[in-house]
């Protein structure tokens, strides 16, 4: 096959001219039309930070936009609910045993 713009010969199932980086037979790569912020998902990635990793490696060739909004919300929502437990079990071991704490 031949680039469409320079004319040099490229492989055939080539999406860019290695040689001008023009596209090729008008193929479409990149992120998609439903590519975009993560919406109300975010919540559920907060929230429920695993299923937020599991979108992230679903999303991250097809949709980068929303794989990447996924990660972020999966990542705050692990480090604040792993704040509020080691907040919730300090409270908890200096309610049950306070002779126990250094002051």
């Amino acid at each position: 096959m031949y680039c469409s713009r320079c004319g040099r010969e490229i492989a055939e199932d080539s999406l860019v001219c290695n040689y001008c980086g023009a596209r090729q037979n008008g193929q479409e790569w990149g992120p998609t039309a439903n590519d975009g912020p993560v919406g109300n998902l975010g919540i559920i990635c907060f929230l429920f930070p695993l299923v937020g990793f599991i979108l992230y490696l679903v999303w991250k060739d097809s949709m980068p936009l929303k794989a990447g909004g996924a990660l972020k919300a999966a990542l705050w929502g692990l480090f604040v609910i792993g704040l509020i437990t080691a907040l919730l079990l300090f409270v908890g071991l200096a309610a049950a045993r306070p002779d126990h704490l250094v002051y």
